[in-house]
């Protein structure tokens, strides 16, 4: 069978936890990604008007106020949190919240404030090499505007971009909450490409196991794949209870409209939870059918060398009895004694291969 180039899965440990014996509100960042500079990509737009810039520097950001408009501001690079807390002054967010968006530890959830509201939720994609990338995101969702955070470039949204500047479907008709929805379901989406990955992957596995088309890392990439599905639950399954809360959610910037398809994101979630259960329980028999196979392999060998072993005990039998360096052994002195040692063994021989054919043995 031949060997198919894998996705390797990025594993990572966290680093230590900074924000230990802070003051609560404190903005540390906690996380891999140390980007030098904040990046912003900023879209503000209704059904008329579309605008688009990018910049380095915050403060342009500070410039979208139109009610009649609906501002997305994405914001890269976690590490410069200078740069969140004027965000955070300028839309007036609570320090708790700034101190959530810095930390990439940070279970998924949802907040709610009187004017806004506030949602964590953790981003799966495989990026160019291949390598699956677990990132940290946080949506400040407003009347007007979307603020999401992210800890580098690159995420899964350019469907959302494209949709906003093309002017296709509902979206450039609707208000923030809609973007908010378009933002969720693009996450989700790449769950389900994520978790189709990971059944494929799970399928290679057993045809290796299966077709004993076993290489020296398949163990390594078992154990690779069960850690990384740990790490997918972890980042899954808390976003069903975000999305159930969202669902019910009675704020004033929450359309009754949108409620609907809120519902649609909580039946794709529940669904890829009970996918990732179903995947979890599939790679942890992998060990045991691997290792059942390998038990299998030496049984096999074992009993190879136990029906031989069986069939040379009777002839080793009558060798070490001719063998023996006694002076009178009467066949000794017959002409032809040693040829009809020789006809003993042979069918001795074939007799117990019969024996074992016939009890299936062989």
């Amino acid at each position: 069978m031949a060997k198919t180039k894998r996705k390797r899965l990025s594993l990572r440990r966290p680093k230590s936890n900074k924000a230990l014996n802070q003051i609560p509100g404190t903005v540390t960042y906690i996380g891999n990604k140390e980007s030098t500079e904040t990046l912003l990509d900023v879209i503000d737009y209704n059904a008329e008007h579309y605008e688009r810039f990018k910049s380095k520097n915050p403060q342009d950001a500070l410039k979208f106020e139109d009610e009649s408009k609906v501002t997305w501001i994405n914001i890269d690079g976690l590490n410069n949190t200078e740069e969140i807390e004027k965000l955070g002054k300028y839309f007036d967010l609570h320090p708790l919240i700034l101190e959530d968006i810095a930390n990439t530890n940070q279970r998924p959830k949802i907040d709610e404030y009187q004017d806004y509201f506030f949602i964590v939720a953790k981003m799966l994609y495989y990026n160019g090499d291949g390598t699956l990338q677990i990132e940290h995101i946080s949506l400040v969702v407003g009347d007007d505007y979307i603020l999401t955070f992210q800890e580098a470039g690159g995420d899964v949204f350019d469907g959302v971009r494209e949709r906003i500047e093309h002017k296709k479907g509902r979206i450039r008709n609707r208000k923030a909450d809609y973007l908010m929805f378009a933002l969720l379901d693009a996450i989700i989406d790449n769950y389900f490409v994520v978790v189709e990955e990971i059944s494929e992957k799970i399928e290679g596995f057993e045809d290796q196991i299966f077709l004993n088309d076993q290489d020296e890392d398949l163990v390594r990439e078992i154990q690779e794949l069960k850690r990384a599905i740990v790490r997918i639950r972890r980042a899954v399954f808390p976003l069903r209870e975000v999305l159930g809360r969202l669902e019910k959610l009675n704020h004033p910037i929450i359309e009754e409209i949108t409620g609907n398809y809120l519902r649609d994101l909580v039946d794709h979630i529940i669904q890829i939870s009970e996918n990732i259960d179903i995947y979890r329980e599939m790679i942890w028999s992998l060990m045991d059918m691997y290792m059942t196979t390998i038990s299998n392999k030496m049984n096999e060998v074992m009993k190879v060398l136990t029906i031989m072993a069986s069939i040379f005990i009777p002839l080793t039998f009558i060798a070490g009895i001719y063998g023996m360096n006694f002076e009178y052994i009467p066949e000794l002195q017959w002409k032809y004694s040693y040829f009809v040692l020789w006809g003993v063994m042979i069918i001795v021989f074939f007799v117990m291969l019969y024996y074992f054919k016939r009890k299936k043995w062989l």
